[in-house]
């Protein structure tokens, strides 16, 4: 589709295929560890040919010594500011242990560990980093500038932080759009992937909704800004994202407060590893070595690497699938979740009324098509969400709407309008029928009985006061819902509960649909607090899902809550755990899938590094462990817990959750 609102591009301009969003990802030298480790690897390459050629002290010794300060200083220095906050850090530990065994005449062996374990710092900190470059590139996808048009039609071109709600931003064919907004003039195809994950461009024409970060197709779009540029839809995305990587997991926290007493117990061993064989005469530099290596074999670097690498690379993964986990607490909670509530309005349905049914009185009532085209002409100047249904069913079928005249609404009943000189009343059929017992307000009757007994609600449509037929409207089922209660069952043992604040008809009928059992509909806010809370007392660990400001209270006292991010109103946003940017309900059961696999890989994790831990200490108290060897087998294990942790930065991953 194309529009004429403004010109095309100069040359030279961006084609839309040329204006991708840049993607950031962090240059390994660009981190100073890795600069440092670089430096230090380099100095001890020097070194070693030098010093195992025969070379003289004085021609590769100073150059151990640079890599002793340019792998060791970092290090070193964060763990004496830990020591004055009276904290032991492992790194400290490892700093003592490379100078011990130098101070022995082991300086290559030292040197081996300052560089072995800067590199795997340095590898640390780039992981790091890459996670969080999937978070700091959605920042990219918004243009940093917009063209604002005046009300004179001047337009003017500002950075996007100077728009306000209300201003009228120009987006070109090719351009990024610079707002949150809806369309008021113009018509083009936006590829909104990088928001609602949708793999083909969408046709947007007015009154559409528009993303900040969206790529506009070859159309003009003329657009008023909706939010602030903190608070679009990539803002928030970037605000939660970040705020995960500055939570723990209480299994990480516990693991910290058994690093201090671990640490301080390890001292105290190496002492007695050191002390106990010289008083038994034992040489003093064999001694000295066998504290070293034990020290270094027995830190538990590893083991404090198990826990957050895999809850923060599923935080990732799930961000790039459009599921943004508040932190790793939540992470690691969503997968201990056996319950699930769900509500109904814009979770398990779209939110948005449809014309579900098109009813003409049998025998004197017009075809289902005129029927349908005569309640929308009458309800087109309307603003009411029942009347934007029937004319949207019209559109939807193609139908050719006349003029209407004469309009008029009255709150409780209908509408009434004119025309081609009918006179058209759409609306309640208790009030327009008004207790008339005539054989066609009868049957009108009898229609709009049987489609509220289905759970729909009920629009009379009537000709110069006479019922011709009736509307069926309610709203429409998400396309995944049912495939995500099914899921949803299998993942946790029992079929999820349905709580809304709807009537009981309507709750029964959606829940049949989907197969959910356990139905309490006209439920107040504090009734569904109720529900969890019962739940809850029962032993469970109940999930909430929901978008509205009546499920807050909810989705703040369950064990987690899940709010539905495209409609969901900012107060469900900020109390939830998780927000399902693309309102796709299957990522639902995806992100429980993963989040108990990466409870898993944390097990696995600490099962490695506890079998690292264990056959290296026994070895060097039983045998004669060589101190290369033992660095190696404990830095060894710290990289494969981290890669391992990494695992689920994959896109197979996701999928496999999924499945």
């Amino acid at each position: 589709m194309t529009s004429t609102l403004a010109p095309a591009p100069a040359d030279g301009a961006a084609s839309p295929r040329d204006v991708s969003a840049p993607r950031r990802r962090t240059r390994v030298l660009a981190l100073p560890e890795a600069r440092w480790a670089a430096a230090a690897t380099v100095f001890f390459l020097l070194a070693l040919p030098l010093q195992l050629a025969g070379a003289p002290a004085w021609a590769w010794g100073p150059l151990y010594a640079v890599t002793y300060v340019t792998g060791g200083w970092e290090p070193g220095w964060a763990g004496l500011q830990a020591l004055r906050e009276k904290t032991l850090d492992v790194d400290l530990l490892m700093v003592v242990a490379a100078l011990g065994a130098a101070s022995i005449g082991q300086v290559m062996d030292g040197a081996l560990l300052i560089v072995i374990f800067a590199t795997s710092g340095a590898l640390e900190a780039l992981a790091t980093a890459r996670t969080a470059d999937s978070v700091r590139g959605l920042l990219d996808l918004a243009p940093a500038t917009a063209t604002r048009v005046d009300a004179d039609g001047g337009e003017v071109s500002l950075a996007v932080e100077e728009l306000a709600v209300g201003d009228t931003i120009l987006v070109r064919p090719g351009e990024r759009i610079g707002a949150d907004g809806r369309v008021l003039d113009g018509a083009s195809d936006v590829d909104q992937a990088t928001i609602t994950g949708e793999p083909l461009p969408v046709a947007k024409e007015q009154g559409d909704e528009v993303f900040a970060g969206t790529l506009n197709g070859t159309g003009a779009l003329r657009v008023r800004v909706e939010r602030d540029a903190s608070d679009t839809v990539i803002a928030r995305i970037v605000r939660m994202v970040e705020e995960a990587s500055e939570t723990k997991a209480p299994t990480q926290l516990f693991i910290e407060k058994v690093e201090q007493r671990y640490s301080l117990g390890m001292v105290v061993a190496t002492l007695a590893v050191f002390l106990v064989p010289l008083a038994f005469g034992a040489n003093l530099a064999d001694a000295l070595l066998r504290a070293m290596t034990f020290m270094i074999v027995a830190s538990p670097c590893a083991v404090v690497l198990a826990t957050m690498p895999p809850l923060l690379s599923a935080i990732a993964n799930a961000g790039r699938h459009g599921v943004l986990v508040k932190s790793a607490v939540v992470m690691e909670r969503l997968g201990q979740v056996d319950a699930v509530a769900l509500d109904k309005t814009g979770t398990l349905t779209e939110g948005t009324p449809r014309v579900t049914d098109v009813r003409p009185l049998t025998g004197s009532g017009p075809a289902e098509a005129e029927l349908l085209v005569l309640a929308a002409a009458a309800e087109h100047p309307s603003e009411h969400p029942l009347a934007r249904a029937v004319v949207d069913a019209a559109r939807e079928r193609g139908l050719a709407l006349p003029a209407a005249e004469d309009f008029d609404s009255t709150p409780g009943v209908g509408v009434t309008a004119t025309v081609d000189g009918r006179v058209i009343a759409v609306g309640a059929p208790a009030r327009l029928l008004g207790g008339t017992t005539d054989a066609d307000s009868a049957r009108a009757a009898v229609l709009a009985g049987e489609l509220e007994d289905g759970g729909r609600t009920a629009v009379l449509v009537t000709v110069d006061g006479r019922p011709v037929g009736v509307l069926g409207i309610a709203d429409r089922l998400r396309p995944d819902a049912t495939g995500t209660v099914t899921s949803l069952t299998a993942l946790t043992g029992t079929a999820p509960v349905l709580l809304t604040g709807d009537n009981p008809r309507a709750a029964a009928r959606l829940a049949a649909e989907v197969g959910i059992k356990d139905v309490r509909a006209g439920l107040l806010p504090q009734h569904k607090v109720d529900a969890v809370r019962e739940l809850e007392d029962a032993g469970r660990k109940v999930m909430v899902v929901g978008d509205g400001v009546n499920d807050a209270p909810a989705l703040a006292a369950a064990h987690t809550g899940i709010a539905m991010g495209r409609a969901g109103s900012d107060l469900a946003l900020e109390t939830a755990d998780a927000v399902i940017v693309r309102d796709e309900l299957a990522t639902v059961p995806a992100v429980i899938a993963l989040s108990r696999r990466a409870r898993r890989l944390v097990v696995q994790n600490l099962v490695i590094a506890g079998v690292f831990i264990t056959g290296l200490v026994i070895w060097d108290l039983a045998g004669n462990l060589p101190l290369p060897l033992g660095v190696a087998g404990h830095e060894g294990s710290t990289v494969i817990v981290g890669l391992n942790g990494l695992r689920l930065l994959r896109e197979a991953a996701w999928k496999r959750a999924a499945e």
